[in-house]
């Protein structure tokens, strides 16, 4: 019997170790008298949340588009990142003008950073091209709360801990270009520009981010395409992220596809046309990192809707 409790024991203890280290990998950079980070939002099935990087693809698909990406991080560790993102975005009647919104809620142990952004695009047409340029711009406000009191530490008086961030409100701005083809894209933005910091127990310095994204789509077979699409990140004082990915579309319904990020994970993704306006998708991702003992990997949910007017019909498939 008392075997049988020691051994039950050194489960717990040795369960509770594990879930402790992997807390303390993910807000050891946070605990820093000054952390500097990517603060971004980083999803697996990027190409549908291009908004949120770059504003100059507001309008873009010629539809009034809402889309919604909801990520569950390391699951499996307590404190593990949760990111949430909704976009809205029309070209207006005059064509050449886009409008969105983005709205992305972060969450990472007592963190949570909460942003509103209002976007606009225009874009030029060339007569002998059926290629698009947009230039885009977008502005609105970043809120970060911080409730480091709430963690657990070995000194309950630790003045590294006791002071929180409260309704930090900072506002910015970006600006982008994008250029879309039938069969291919490319841009490059900074969604925002200025570098802002937060005080408290942590002393955070809101890093600049570029990006750029590309792609294409190809025939390979009669009813097989092909879109391979790379995202790039570059942060000062970070590591440069690189994404790659690559869906086969079967029959301009099903969508099968394989993700890498250079250095941090391996992923799949299943997405499905509903409807020709509605577009479902699941995704999964396994960090390669040291994480990758303590938790069983990343999860994503999609949802994407096309609202297109009576007198434009639906303009079905949309590959980006």
């Amino acid at each position: 019997m008392d075997g049988l409790w020691l051994k039950s024991a050194r489960d717990l203890i040795e369960k509770a170790m594990k879930t402790l280290k992997a807390l303390l990998i993910v807000v050891i950079a946070m605990s820093t008298p000054e952390a500097m980070s990517q603060q971004e939002a980083q999803f697996t099935q990027y190409m549908d949340n291009t908004l949120f990087v770059n504003p100059a693809y507001a309008g873009s698909n010629g539809a009034l588009n809402a889309t919604a990406i909801h990520r569950e991080q390391w699951v499996g560790v307590d404190g593990r990142p949760r990111s949430t993102t909704f976009s809205l975005h029309t070209p207006l009647k005059y064509e050449s003008i886009g409008v969105g919104l983005t709205v992305v809620n972060d969450v990472i142990g007592p963190i949570q950073q909460t942003q509103f952004y209002g976007d606009f695009s225009y874009t030029l047409r060339f007569k002998n091209s059926p290629g698009k340029l947009s230039f885009g711009v977008k502005g609105g406000v970043n809120m970060l709360n911080s409730r480091t009191d709430q963690l657990g530490t070995t000194d309950a008086n630790d003045p590294e801990f006791m002071t929180n961030i409260q309704n930090s409100i900072n506002p910015n701005f970006g600006g982008g270009i994008y250029y879309h083809a039938p069969a291919w894209f490319v841009g490059l933005s900074t969604p925002r520009v200025l570098e802002a910091n937060y005080e408290g127990s942590v002393n955070a310095k809101e890093r600049r981010h570029y990006y750029f994204i590309g792609g294409a789509v190809f025939d390979i077979a009669r009813q097989w395409k092909l879109r391979p699409t790379t995202s790039v990140k570059v942060t000062d004082g970070a590591p440069l992220s690189v994404d790659l990915s690559a869906a086969g579309i079967y029959n301009e319904r099903l969508w099968l596809g394989l993700t890498h990020r250079f250095g941090d994970s391996f992923g799949a993704f299943v997405q499905y046309q509903l409807s020709p306006q509605f577009k479902a998708g699941l995704a999964y991702d396994q960090t390669i990192t040291p994480l990758a003992s303590y938790n069983v990997g990343s999860y994503e949910v999609l949802l994407s809707y096309d609202f297109y007017w009576k007198d434009k019909g639906v303009k079905s498939p949309r590959y980006f």
